[in-house]
C-alpha cells in the first residue's frame, strides 16, 4: 500500500496514485499528498489504475481532499477505477461530488 504524487509540467494539477488498498493505514500519506501541493494547483487526479481495495476511511479521505480542493476552487477527478470501486462510489452517491472516469 503505498502512495504517489505527481505534479504536472505547468505545476497545475496534481495526480495522486494510489497502490494497493486504499483505507486508513494510508491517511497520512494521502492527506500529505495534497496538502503539500502549492496553491495554485487547479486539478487534483486521484489515479486508483493500481487500486485493489476501497473502504469507508477511503471515502473520508476522498472527502477531505474534496473540501481542500473546493477551498482553491480546484476539481477533483478520480480516474481509472475499476469496476468494484465504481460501484462503491456510485452506491456512496460520489459522482454529485466528482468526476469520476
Amino acid at each position: 500500500m503505498t502512495i504517489h504524487s505527481i505534479h504536472s509540467d505547468d505545476g497545475k494539477s496534481i495526480i495522486i496514485g494510489i497502490i494497493g488498498r486504499f483505507d486508513y493505514s494510508l491517511q497520512k500519506s494521502f492527506c500529505a499528498a495534497f496538502e503539500k501541493a502549492e496553491k495554485c494547483i487547479n486539478n487534483y487526479i486521484v489515479d486508483m489504475k493500481e487500486t485493489t481495495y476501497l473502504d469507508s476511511s477511503a471515502l473520508g479521505l476522498l472527502l477531505l481532499l474534496r473540501g481542500h480542493a473546493n477551498t482553491n476552487s480546484s476539481d477533483v477527478n478520480i480516474v481509472n477505477c475499476n469496476e468494484n470501486i465504481k460501484k462503491i462510489l456510485s452506491i456512496s452517491k460520489f459522482e454529485n461530488m466528482f468526476n469520476i472516469e
